[in-house]
């Protein structure tokens, strides 16, 4: 008998990268001809698309393109596999926005038809799937992830749809996925559990092979007690593209900037951190345990640092040293005039693949960094000269007095620090307090959340960080002093004459007591 799960869009995605050898794709097509046949096909019941994906996407057949059986094996078996890349993320952007549109033939959102996709993959995707799965799902498409032989789990679990020990599988071999495909397909065979079952749903009832699931509208997630919804937050697991903070709204979300800044016409940036004069040098690790690949993150991190920065010859300068068993000025603050010099030059960097000297490096930043010669402006100016230490391990060597040496310099310093680096010697790299100056991620690819920390303390908020360039001898610099000291002196004053009545009081009502 046929599985009859009531009117359902089931799109098929599936692999034909080179990895798949051919007897493997045809074990494959056996696995899709053999769901199929197992289903209640028409226009008023399942409706089912196939697209095949490599390098680039290809639609075998649409969802509003066949109402038998018999056609659909036909399309199954006429396909060439694309036989190059294995681009998954492109293939469920693919499907979100082309194969169940409504021109494709998948019936309209308010009609309320379930929207399944089944991706059948056998390797690692070539391309980031974590956030467009995320949209899809966002979209009402419940994602089942079928992973054979060589996929990848840790993809599975993050293209799949909640809870993942019920939409993602892994099959050890093509041998076994028509096994498999019986099994799988009574996950698709479902009695209407929520039409004749009492399953007090806040929004939605979904009805499954085990029984009836709670769903809820978008915008919203399910709570803990499996039928209330609550409203979703926007921010987390959406690539929202702010560059300060996601907040949010109603079935949406923002960006906000930090109090002071202002947001821009983009909706996403903030106007440039107005820091007044500062000399800013950035030094980077790139001993071996770095890793080129993640080299290449460290670099782009340093360049959204820049986009932070009012850089200029009169402004901000920025300069840039690179670490390993020794030191190379990459180029000194005196070099560049503007962020997008210096983000090109960070980009042309070349990875030194050595040793960690973080202790030579640091002698380096005291002794020449911070020169005239190197473009720093000299100390009458009073210029803030700011050292910012990047590192993913512990030094081969003794930083202790050259970290001590960089903060009797006037030197304000900033340590960064990834992976297996040591938390002691952050704090002693960095200025007091360690709060506001040392910075941590336990992992290359997540570590731009260090970007708020240190916006706001580099970056600081509009009236309290700009550098004033005045000698604390000026007449004004002395009035202002004597007005603030006056004023500090009256507050003390009054909370004494407070402090002195309350003793009074106090005696007395000892006195009565007696």
């Amino acid at each position: 008998s046929k599985c009859r799960t009531g009117p359902l869009d089931l799109v098929f995605v599936i692999d034909s990268s080179r990895s798949v050898r051919p007897f493997e794709f045809e074990t494959m097509r056996r696995f899709l001809v053999n769901i199929i046949r197992g289903l209640d096909i028409g226009p008023n019941a399942t409706r089912v698309g196939v697209i095949q994906y490599s390098s680039q996407v290809q639609s075998v057949f649409p969802l509003g393109a066949f109402s038998r059986r018999e056609d659909m094996e036909r399309a199954i078996h006429a396909i060439v596999p694309l036989a190059q890349g294995t681009m998954t993320g492109l293939a469920i952007q693919y499907a979100m926005n082309v194969a169940f549109s409504v021109a494709e033939g998948a019936r309209p959102s308010q009609a309320r038809v379930p929207r399944v996709a089944v991706i059948v993959t056998d390797g690692r995707p070539q391309d980031r799937v974590t956030e467009v799965a995320a949209q899809a799902r966002n979209r009402g498409i419940e994602i089942y992830a079928v992973g054979v032989q060589r996929a990848d789990v840790g993809s599975l679990r993050a293209m799949a749809s909640p809870p993942l020990d019920e939409h993602v599988f892994l099959v050890e071999s093509f041998d076994l996925i028509q096994q498999f495909g019986f099994h799988f397909q009574g996950r698709l065979c479902v009695i209407d559990h929520c039409r004749f079952g009492n399953h007090s749903c806040q929004h939605e009832c979904v009805s499954f092979p085990e029984g009836p699931r709670c769903r809820c509208r978008q915008g919203f997630d399910l709570q803990q007690d499996g039928r209330s919804c609550q409203a979703r937050d926007y921010c987390n697991g959406v690539d929202h593209g702010c560059e300060f903070q996601c907040l949010s709204s109603g079935s949406s979300y923002r960006c906000i900037c930090p109090e002071g800044r202002q947001l821009q016409a983009d909706g996403k940036s903030c106007d440039r951190c107005r820091t007044g004069h500062v000399d800013l040098v950035l030094v980077i690790d790139g001993s071996k345990s770095v890793r080129p690949q993640n080299f290449e993150l460290v670099k782009r991190f340093v360049n959204q640092i820049v986009d932070f920065l009012d850089v200029s010859p009169e402004g901000t300068r920025v300069g840039l040293v690179q670490y390993s068993s020794r030191v190379r000025t990459e180029f000194p603050l005196g070099r560049y005039g503007t962020a997008d010099e210096v983000k090109q030059a960070v980009l042309a960097v070349e990875y030194m693949e050595k040793g960690t000297m973080t202790g030579l490096a640091l002698r380096h930043l005291v002794e020449h960094s911070f020169s005239e010669a190197q473009g720093a402006r000299p100390r009458a100016q009073n210029v803030p000269r700011v050292g910012l230490v990047f590192t993913d391990g512990r030094s081969q060597d003794d930083i202790s007095v050259w970290a001590a040496r960089a903060k009797e310099e006037g030197i304000i310093m900033y340590a960064v620090g990834v992976g297996k680096a040591v938390e002691e010697e952050l704090r002693e790299i960095a200025s007091d307090p360690p709060e506001q100056h040392v910075s941590y991620s336990p992992d290359f690819s997540t570590m731009t959340h260090m970007l708020e920390n240190l916006k706001v303390n580099i970056c600081p908020e509009e009236g309290k960080g700009a550098t004033e360039l005045r000698s604390p001898c000026d007449c004004d610099s002395l009035v202002e002093f004597q007005g603030s000291a006056l004023t500090a002196l009256g507050n003390l004053e009054q909370k004494l004459v407070q402090l002195t009545a309350r003793l009074e009081d106090l005696e007395n009502q000892l006195a009565n007591q007696k």
